[in-house]
């Protein structure tokens, strides 16, 4: 079974054309170039999350209402949401990549993501928002965890529950490669 990415362009140019805006207009409101949008309404390229996150911030959008051309508000019994369209994270080094999985809607409550760690690899973070706690469920590998002053290893099977409100990380130091689901919930959403 194969799956088409969404057609963002004609959309994205629809939205666009319906408010009366152009290219240079949308560009401004943005900050995507001219020529970026343009590739994009062609279906040249892919945007990335960064890039789809600003236009909708421009057209004050949900990002399900570009991707999937409804208005967020029709509730539909099953979503799938193709591997290629997945949103990626890679850090600078390339050593971690996060796949961020919720809905761009539960991100201020609750976020979730797929985690694939090198060896050497690592995630450090400042502070979270008072209260948010992450769950850290480790698939494959090991990975050492820490959160304030506390650092446990957490194999595969095992999961780390812990707060994020302080600085906390993640890091590989086996020399083998991880692969963790982990879940940061919001204050209001208890472990």
């Amino acid at each position: 079974m194969s799956f088409d990415p969404p057609l963002l362009g004609p959309r994205l140019q629809q939205i666009r054309k319906k408010r009366k805006l152009t290219l240079d207009d949308l560009a401004a409101l943005s900050g995507v170039s001219r020529s970026m949008l343009s590739q994009i309404e062609r279906g040249q390229t892919n945007p990335t999350f960064a890039t789809l996150w600003n236009l909708t911030r421009a057209l004050g959008l949900d990002l399900s209402a570009l991707v999937e051309g409804h208005s967020g508000s029709a509730r539909r019994a099953m979503e799938i949401v193709p591997r290629h369209f997945t949103p990626e994270i890679k850090s600078e080094d390339g050593r971690c990549l996060l796949r961020i999985l919720s809905p761009a809607a539960n991100s201020s409550r609750m976020e979730w993501y797929e985690l694939e760690m090198a060896p050497g690899g690592a995630l450090i973070s400042d502070p979270h928002a008072p209260g948010a706690t992450e769950h850290l469920t480790v698939l494959d590998g090991i990975l050492e965890v820490r959160s304030g002053a506390e650092e446990n290893s957490v194999g595969a099977g095992a999961t780390a529950r812990y707060a994020v409100d302080v600085p906390h990380a993640i890091h590989n130091r086996s020399d083998q490669p991880a692969r963790a689901l982990m879940i940061v919930a919001m204050a209001d959403i208890p472990i």
